[in-house]
């Protein structure tokens, strides 16, 4: 019998290289404006509330209902820098308590506490945003995480909603393979040892 090579169950994939990762956000276009013109976010981007950052194309396709939800008009691409990522899943807690990663729900809680990032492991999306068996990261990003990703990490900032409507038009005519050559390559990122332990990535 031939054997079926299937993607670990947590696994950071991404567009990158040895500059940058890139993750995906959804806004109004006030914010999104703003933040092509500055380069990175500025006001109305609010620092004091939690921002989410994802690495799949297709979870913030699914997210934000390629570009069509309220307030999610225009997606960005964020190009962040190797280091402000590690930093990111360096201090972070996952969002829920897991049996058999955690000790006891009372080490989660500490570890909630005084950690700036919440790591969450959700189901990828395909094409017409079902679930599929293996799992996308989202990073929380909040205090002092926020104002690093903000004047640090961020070194790169694209308007991607063209890409994310063509993309969805063509899934939603049944157009696969005209979706699926707009979309980003997204390869597995090696995470180091520390960083995958901490994050509860499939070893």
């Amino acid at each position: 019998m031939r054997c079926v090579n299937k993607r670990p169950e947590r696994e950071v994939r991404a567009f990158h290289d040895s500059e940058r990762i890139r993750v995906y956000q959804a806004y109004p276009a006030p914010i999104a404006d703003a933040a092509l013109a500055a380069g990175t976010f500025v006001p109305p981007f609010k620092r004091e509330r939690m921002t989410w950052i994802k690495p799949s194309f297709l979870w913030m396709a699914y997210r934000c209902g390629y570009a069509r939800k309220v307030d999610q008009e225009r997606v960005l691409a964020v190009d962040i820098s190797p280091v402000g990522f590690h930093w990111a899943l360096g201090h972070a807690a996952l969002s829920h308590f897991r049996a058999g990663f955690h000790a006891d729900h009372d080490e989660w809680q500490a570890g909630v506490e005084r950690s700036p990032v919440r790591i969450q492991w959700d189901p990828e999306r395909n094409l017409a945003h079902g679930p599929l068996a293996h799992r996308s990261i989202q990073i929380g990003l909040s205090a002092e995480a926020v104002r690093r990703y903000v004047d640090e990490w961020i070194v790169g900032l694209t308007d991607v909603t063209a890409t994310m409507r063509a993309v969805g038009e063509h899934a939603a005519a049944g157009r696969v393979a005209e979706a699926t050559a707009l979309l980003p390559e997204e390869r597995p990122y090696p995470l180091p040892e520390d960083l995958a332990s901490r994050v509860n990535a499939s070893r």
